[in-house]
């Protein structure tokens, strides 16, 4: 009896999360092609067509959405076994920094499977904005950070790519005098930027109507209807929606976030830093 490749699955998990094969590409680490046939490949095994076209794109067959389920339990098992094998006798200490975006989203379910699997070993966390952390790993105070990426740099891994998004009320933008009110982090801030710029080649006028340290600072200007704010889908729920292309407000770019890793990490260091690179595309954004 033919069995199903875990590789295979990951990337077939990734296109069902995403919609996307290019996306699922960015995900899994290899290329819209090699992607492609890697989905052949599983088609094979299973005998069966897992995706089909539609319009201009792909969508799962009810064969792919059969599979969805037995894909997720059994990457699961697979995970957690070696995790476990490798985890129980891992002694010693990491230090996770971690921005607020994966703080209520992805990153608790992860922390918890590695922190089960991992008993006799000390897990430090510590969320806090980008530049704050890219301090501490620099200071050498972070054995892993994963952080919104400002340019390519030749010691990070691209861990996933999200659309920046507008959120909050539509009718924070139907003031009488026209602009867009805004509720932003402190600077430096790579959303705060990109908001800003985008706006600035609109030539839409707008105002900073709330700042704040935090991600619930931003969340309470939002809920509130007092301003809008440029996150990814992350931060969607609770109050707080996406706003609908037709109100004018421009395109904002992709959101890239990348995790380092110190050379000298140990071994359940480097299985958490995978296990972050592997599980959080999966999991958490609601856009």
């Amino acid at each position: 009896m033919e069995t199903l490749d875990p590789e295979l699955l990951r990337t077939f998990l990734a296109f069902a999360e995403t919609g996307s094969l290019t996306r699922a590409a960015d995900i899994v680490g290899r290329s819209p092609s090699a992607v492609t046939a890697q989905m052949q490949r599983l088609e094979g095994t299973v005998g069966d067509a897992l995706l089909e076209q539609v319009g201009r794109g792909r969508s799962l067959t009810p064969a792919g959405e059969a599979l969805v389920g037995h894909a997720r339990r059994i990457l699961a098992a697979h995970r957690e076994a070696l995790l476990s094998l490798k985890g129980t006798r891992a002694e010693g200490r990491i230090a996770l920094g971690c921005t607020q975006d994966f703080a209520e989203s992805g990153l608790p379910s992860i922390l918890n499977l590695f922190a089960e699997s991992h008993p006799r070993l000390r897990l430090d966390l510590r969320i806090g904005r980008s530049a704050e952390l890219t301090g501490a790993f620099d200071r050498a105070e972070l054995d892993i950070a994963l952080t919104m990426r400002s340019g390519p740099s030749t010691d990070e891994r691209l861990v996933l790519r999200e659309p920046m998004l507008w959120l909050g009320l539509p009718r924070c933008l139907h003031g009488i005098d026209g602009e867009v009110p805004l509720a932003l982090l402190d600077a430096p801030c790579g959303f705060r930027h990109a908001a800003i710029a985008a706006l600035d080649a609109a030539g839409r006028r707008y105002r900073i109507a709330a700042t704040s340290a935090s991600l619930s600072g931003l969340a309470a200007a939002v809920k509130a209807g007092i301003a809008v704010t440029a996150r990814t889908g992350r931060m969607a729920g609770d109050g707080i929606r996406p706003l609908d292309g037709d109100l004018g407000l421009p395109k904002l770019p992709e959101a890239e976030f990348a995790l380092r890793l110190r050379p000298d990490a140990g071994a359940p260091a480097t299985d958490l830093a995978d296990l972050l690179a592997e599980m959080l595309p999966l999991a958490g954004n609601r856009g």
